[in-house]
This record gives C-alpha cells, sequence and structure tokens, in this order.
C-alpha cells in the first residue's frame, strides 16, 4: 500500500504506463510525455492559449506548469523572432526541446532527438505490472488469439509480447520451429525487450554507463557521440556500483526507521504547535486593534459630546437674542405709551414716569444700532487633526528580531548636486525585499516633521529636489512582506551652500602637458617630476623651488552663487586651489612671482622671508594653500602671526563657493559642509576655477551624484 505513491506518474496522477526516464531523473508516463508537448506546440501556435490544454481529458496540467508552457512558449518565439529557428537540414546548430518536467518542476531539454532520445524504464514497469497483478490477484489475463470467447492464459511469451492459453500456445510455437524456442512466462501484460538498445543508435545496445550524464549509452555514442568527452564506465561495474549504493541507503533507512518516526512525532507536535501559536498570535493581534477600536470610540465619544455640548449653550444664547428681537416687534405698545407720556405738561409727573421709560427706549435703540449674533455658527475648533496618527497607523506592521536593521554607510553616503545615500545590513545578507527610505528637512520652526517616504529594490538611492544650503535627517528600513525591521539610526547630512557648478580641466589655456597629465574625462589631473625638472634643476646655482603649474575649469562664471567640490591625494607635497579672473588668466600663466623666492635670491638683500608670511593682495588670484596633508589659512597683516592657529588637517574633500553677487568666495570641508575660510573677491569680470600644483600632487574633480554613480564606484 505504501510504495503506491511511487508508481503514480506526476502528470496524469495515475499508474505509469511505459515510463520514460527524463534528463532529471523523473519519470513521465510516454502518453503524458507526449501530450504535454502537444500542448506545448498548441500554446505556442496559439499565443499561449488555454484551450490546447482543454483537449486532453487524461493528462491533469497544473496551472503552474501551463505557466510555465506560456514561458517556454514565449522565450521559443523570441528565440525564433531573432533568428533562432533550431536547426535546419545541413546546418551545425542542434535543436533543443524544452520540456517542462511536472516532477521538480524545471524546464528540462531534451535534446535534439526530443522523446526519441529518452530511454524506458523497463523496470519501473515491471514493478508497476507485478503491483497491478497484486491488485487485481482475481482478474484473469485472457488468451490473445483464441476464437470468442477467449479462454483464460497459462502463459506469454516474452518475443512474440502475447498471452496465450496451452492450446494456441502449442498452435503457434509448434515442435522443432525456431518459435519453440522462444522465453515464455506466467501471464503478464508487461513485455520488455531482452535487451536494452541505445535511442540514438537504435541497432546498437548499451553497454557502457556515462558519469557525467547518469545514463546507459553505447560505444558509438562514447566514440563519436555527445558522450566522447564524458567519463564511462563498464556497465556491469555501474551496476555494481548502484546496486551497492542503494541497498546500503536501504539498509540505513531501515535501520533508522525508529528515528523516523520519532522526526514524524516532532512534526506532528510542531504542527500543533505551529496551529497554537498561529491562533495566539491572531487573538493577540485582535486584542491590540480592540485596544485601538476602545481608544478611538472614546476619543470619538467625548469629541461628538463636546461638540454637542457647545451646539447647546450657542442653540441656547441664540434662542435668547430671538426673544429679545422679538420683544423689539412688540415695543410698538411702548412707542404709543411713550408718545402718551410725552402729552404729559406737568413737568414733576413727566420726570416721574419718563425716567423708566427712557431707560426701556434706550437699550432698544442701542440694541438695533450693533446687531452682533450672541454665538458663533462655525466649528472650526473641533477638526480633529489625525495627520500624524494617520502617519504613525500607516506604519503599523509586524516588527520582527529575525529582520536585520538597517545601517547608513555614512562613508559612501554624499550630499552634493543630489544626495546618494547607501545602506547595509550587519550580517552582509539582503534578508529584506524591499526597503523604505525616508527623509527630512530639518527645520526649529516646525513641531510637527513631516517625513518624505521612497520605497527603494536595491540598498542605495539617489534624492534629488533639495533645498541649499539645508541639513536633512535621512533614516530607513527594510520590509519582508508584511514584516518590517525597526528604523536605523538617522543619519544628518547637509546640503551646499549654493548649486552645484560643473565644469572639467581646460587642457588649451595654458595647459602644460609636461608637467601636468589630465585623465582622458578631463576630471583628473596629476603632475609629474620628470627629466625637464632635473634638467631645469641642473641650472640652478641656488636654493630655490621650482615654478607653480597653473590650470583652470574650462567654464567660467559670470554672476550668481555657485559650489564646487574636489579631492586632494592625500600624498600631494603642494597644491592651491582658488579662483582666477578672466581678466588675468595671462598674467597668472606667465607671472614670475613663484619661480625663485626673495628669500634665497642673491640680489634682493633679504634674509628674513617675512615677504611670504602674509597675504598678497597683488596675486592675480586668490588661492589657499594646501600640501602633506594640512590647510593652510592665508594670513593678513592685521591677523595674528601664530602658525599653529592657521593650520588645520586636510578634509577628504574640499569644497569653494563663489558669490560672485557678493564678491565673496568660501572654502569647505565639503564633508561637513563647514566653512573653514571666506575672503573677499574682486568679481567685476569673468571668474573661473583655478589650481596648481608643484612636486608630487593630484587633484581630482568631485563627480555629480547620479543613480549610476554608486555602479561606477563598486566597478573602480
Amino acid at each position: 500500500k505504501g510504495i503506491e505513491r511511487e508508481l503514480i506518474c506526476p502528470a496524469c496522477k495515475e499508474l505509469f504506463t511505459h515510463p520514460l526516464i527524463l534528463p532529471c531523473q523523473h519519470n513521465v508516463c510516454h502518453k503524458c510525455v507526449k501530450e504535454i508537448l502537444f500542448a506545448f506546440e498548441d500554446s505556442f501556435a496559439d499565443g499561449g492559449s488555454e484551450s490546447s490544454n482543454q483537449s486532453s481529458p487524461r493528462i491533469r496540467i497544473s496551472a503552474s506548469s501551463m505557466d510555465r508552457i506560456d514561458r517556454i512558449s514565449r522565450s521559443a518565439s523570441q528565440r525564433r523572432s531573432f533568428g533562432w529557428r533550431g536547426r535546419k537540414r545541413n546546418s551545425l546548430t542542434p535543436r533543443s526541446t524544452l520540456f517542462p518536467c511536472p516532477g521538480c518542476q524545471r524546464d528540462i531539454d531534451l535534446g535534439e532527438r526530443g522523446i526519441n532520445g529518452l530511454f524506458r524504464n523497463f523496470t519501473l514497469e515491471t514493478i508497476v505490472e507485478r503491483y497491478r497483478q497484486a491488485a487485481r490477484a482475481a482478474i484473469a489475463i485472457m488468451c490473445d488469439f483464441c476464437k470468442p470467447p477467449p479462454q483464460e492464459s497459462t502463459k506469454s511469451c516474452m518475443d512474440c509480447s502475447a498471452s496465450y492459453c496451452n492450446e494456441c500456445f502449442k498452435i503457434h510455437h509448434p515442435w522443432g520451429t525456431l518459435k519453440a524456442q522462444h522465453e515464455y512466462v506466467g501471464p503478464t501484460t508487461n513485455f520488455r525487450p531482452k535487451i536494452l538498445m541505445c535511442p540514438e543508435h537504435e541497432m546498437e545496445r548499451v553497454n557502457m554507463y556515462c558519469e557525467i550524464c547518469r545514463r546507459p549509452v553505447c560505444h558509438l555514442c562514447k566514440l563519436g557521440g555527445c558522450h566522447a568527452n564524458h567519463r564511462v564506465t563498464t556497465m556491469s561495474t555501474a551496476y555494481k556500483t548502484l546496486k551497492e549504493k542503494l541497498s546500503k541507503d536501504i539498509e540505513y533507512l531501515i535501520s533508522k526507521e525508529s528515528q523516523v518516526k520519532a522526526h514524524i512525532t516532532q512534526l506532528d507536535l510542531l504542527l500543533k504547535e505551529t496551529e497554537c501559536n498561529s491562533e495566539r498570535a491572531k487573538q493577540e493581534a485582535s486584542q491590540s486593534f480592540e485596544k485601538l477600536y476602545h481608544v478611538l470610540e472614546e476619543k470619538k465619544s467625548a469629541a461628538l459630546r463636546a461638540i454637542e455640548t457647545s451646539k447647546n449653550i450657542r442653540l441656547e444664547k441664540l434662542q435668547t437674542q430671538v426673544e429679545e428681537y422679538q420683544g423689539l416687534l412688540e415695543n410698538n405698545g411702548l412707542v404709543g405709551y411713550a408718545q402718551e407720556v410725552l402729552k404729559e405738561t406737568d413737568p414733576s409727573c413727566f420726570v416721574q414716569t419718563a425716567k423708566q421709560l427712557h431707560v426701556r427706549i434706550q437699550k432698544a435703540t442701542e440694541s438695533l444700532k450693533t446687531f452682533r449674533p450672541a454665538a458663533e455658527t462655525t466649528f472650526e475648533d473641533f477638526v480633529v487633526d489625525i495627520a500624524k496618527q494617520e502617519d504613525i497607523l500607516g506604519d503599523l506592521s509586524f516588527h520582527s528580531n529575525g529582520l536585520e536593521i538597517p545601517e547608513i554607510n555614512e562613508e559612501q553616503s554624499r550630499m552634493y548636486n543630489q544626495a546618494l545615500i547607501s545602506w547595509e545590513c550587519p550580517g552582509k545578507t539582503d534578508s529584506a525585499d524591499i526597503y523604505v527610505l525616508e527623509y527630512h528637512k530639518l527645520n526649529r520652526e516646525e513641531e510637527n516633521v513631516t517625513w518624505q517616504k521612497t520605497e527603494v529594490c536595491g540598498k542605495s538611492k539617489v534624492v534629488s529636489d533639495l533645498d541649499d544650503d539645508s541639513s536633512y535627517a535621512f533614516r530607513v528600513r527594510g520590509y519582508k512582506g508584511s514584516i518590517c525591521s525597526p528604523w536605523s539610526r538617522e543619519v544628518i547630512l547637509r546640503t551646499p551652500p549654493a548649486p552645484v557648478f560643473s565644469f572639467l580641466f581646460d587642457d588649451k589655456c595654458g595647459y602644460n602637458n609636461e608637467h601636468l597629465q589630465l585623465n582622458p574625462r578631463r576630471t583628473s589631473v596629476e603632475s609629474r617630476a620628470g627629466f625637464p625638472l632635473l634638467l631645469g634643476s641642473e641650472r640652478l646655482q641656488v636654493g630655490c623651488y621650482t615654478t607653480l603649474d597653473y590650470i583652470i575649469g574650462d567654464t567660467g562664471i559670470a554672476k550668481g552663487k555657485h559650489f564646487w567640490a574636489f579631492r586632494v591625494e592625500a600624498y600631494s607635497y603642494l597644491v592651491k586651489v582658488g579662483v582666477v579672473p578672466g581678466n588675468k588668466i595671462q598674467k597668472l600663466f606667465h607671472s614670475t612671482h613663484d619661480v625663485t623666492s626673495p628669500r634665497y635670491e642673491q640680489d634682493s638683500g633679504h634674509d628674513s622671508g617675512s615677504e611670504d608670511a602674509f597675504f598678497d593682495s597683488s596675486q592675480p588670484c586668490t588661492l589657499v594653500t594646501l600640501g602633506m596633508k594640512k590647510f593652510f589659512i592665508p594670513t593678513t597683516p592685521a591677523a595674528l602671526k601664530d602658525p599653529a592657529s592657521r593650520i588645520l588637517p586636510l578634509p577628504s574633500c574640499l569644497g569653494i563657493c563663489l558669490d560672485c553677487d557678493r564678491g565673496r568666495v568660501g572654502f569647505y570641508d565639503a564633508g561637513r559642509m563647514k566653512c573653514l575660510y571666506e575672503c573677499e573677491v574682486d568679481c567685476s569680470g569673468i571668474m573661473y576655477p583655478a589650481f596648481a600644483l608643484m612636486g608630487g600632487a593630484a587633484v581630482h574633480l568631485e563627480e555629480a551624484a547620479t543613480a549610476k554613480y554608486r555602479e561606477y564606484n563598486d566597478d573602480i
């Protein structure tokens, strides 16, 4: 009884009939393989229609199998649309047939011969036949040659593939003939060949076993077929090896029967425990939502009671006011009475009566002059603000300790023209299906923070449309289905003080290609000390330093406020950065100011070098000095002369902000967007970014943050 499920075809869900062995080692009925292939061909011909499966009453193709058939047909149509139409006559490219295996749910390549290249599993066929005979022991196998009514067969001929009664067997297998030597067995319907033949070379018997493809092959397959370079063994060796392995595995399973039963018992307990825990989780979730419902109902009742109370008070005031004005309509009698009082001529009597009457008349007059409702009709004070609560409820989900909390990588995250935010999981595993990145602008005036949200499939995101000179907080969390991780630690980044200015190094204006080397994209420049420098130094007889090699940007700035950033290599000896007016570029490249120092010049008469201590306003450009991992703040005559106070560590990324409208230039730590030094500059003309290098040094322009920036850096 337990063996029956091993004898069921995964396609038709019935006992195997002429099973074929697929390359994935699963078995499928011969008829089922043909029907699945026909269904595939029909779906391909009809554009993947579902009607092809309705014509076969025997095969039961599942929805997933049909999806795979549709997918295979689409891929096949794409291949044909691109010209891959399989092998034509005299073509060297073999045509392969894809088959969706119903056993392993994978697409199997049947090779060039397709179904004709599959072996028939005679062993499985024999086992199925024995099972059927055991299941229908009372049902006899009838003779195939008796005249009606047929007799019960007594033997079956394996050579004739037929069953006979005793009389018919004698007639068809007479003594003294070759048929008398045929092999016969007891009555059966399973006729298997005596020799297993190769499906690719039908006249050759299989006598070897391919260890790579795990299938029997003939000597022609090994000599010139598809198994020529495969490792093979003799059939007897393979038979002995596989039989020993199978026997040992069966013995192991039998010896572990008690352990298997214990595992089954444990799994049954786990099934029950899972059911109980799921019900408990449902109850807890229901209780949590019931609490929320209860709180909301209480808040709703309190709000409705407050509105109802306010309504009653206002209606009462308005009703009183209505009654007062209703009384004014009834003052016609008062007016008539007052007119009669005016007819009184005796002063004493008139005053006695008119005093109280005048108060009533004056009160009615004032109420007509200034009309104001006694209560407001609007209920603007009773509007419930639920925006914050909506955001909180929108984030309501299952929190799992098993889902790792992502961490924003501050080294890989950067703020330039856009914000590039990168994060990673501590376990280095992508446990979440999707990530949610939130950010908001830091503003002290706003009490309620509104987070902007974006969903990300990867582990980095470029955020645009951020305000200049502003700080933003970023956080990220992971989602896997309905389960989410807690929020990561918030990271605060600051945007540049002005819009980013893009330019490249100019390789034409004053560019000295003997001392400077540009990369092909003109985003990096490096000073190289070669033979020209050595030959130039050979002519010098006194101490001096060599000439600075200048290079400028290829784009100028006429107005507005702009910011650009760059990186200086740590090994750089001397680099100067800043801006230069367009009308002083020629003077910059032909200036001899930096050729020799007056400290060491023979005819200068100077020996203190104090001339180098102050910022020289006569220079054609505004530059600051960098080098030896230091940032040197320029000095002025009014500033202190303490060198330590003006030497700062060199930031990993530097930035320059030029404000042409205010006539000021600032030098920034671009990583923190902190101003290190600011000074005035003459912006009457077009301003260009300027750089000067001496000795071993290199400068790299900061590239704009784009969606492909992270991929580019990863490739590097």
